[in-house]
């Protein structure tokens, strides 16, 4: 006669508290990555709106710059026709 057994199987009892705390923790987590997605794009979007404001400032102070240097050639031609006077 062979001795056939069948596997025993532990089962441990699980206490409804215990999952019910895992799924408060579960959905805070969820909660917390939502939270977190949305600080994204909101950051996202600053650093977007951000970046474009300094390409603008960086153009303006080129285009002053370029302003300055036109000013300083008439200053500096205006110098020489007054030497040139020689008042």
């Amino acid at each position: 006669m062979a001795n056939t057994t069948e596997p025993t199987v532990a089962v441990e009892s699980v206490d409804v508290e215990t999952i019910g705390r895992l799924a408060e923790k579960v959905n805070a987590l969820v909660g917390l990555l939502d939270r977190t997605r949305a600080e994204l794009a909101q950051t996202t979007e600053a650093n977007d709106h951000l970046s474009k404001e300094v390409d603008r400032l960086r153009a303006q102070v080129a285009a002053a710059d370029g302003e300055r240097e036109q000013v300083r050639t008439r200053v500096s031609e205006m110098l020489s026709q007054l030497d040139a006077l020689d008042l």
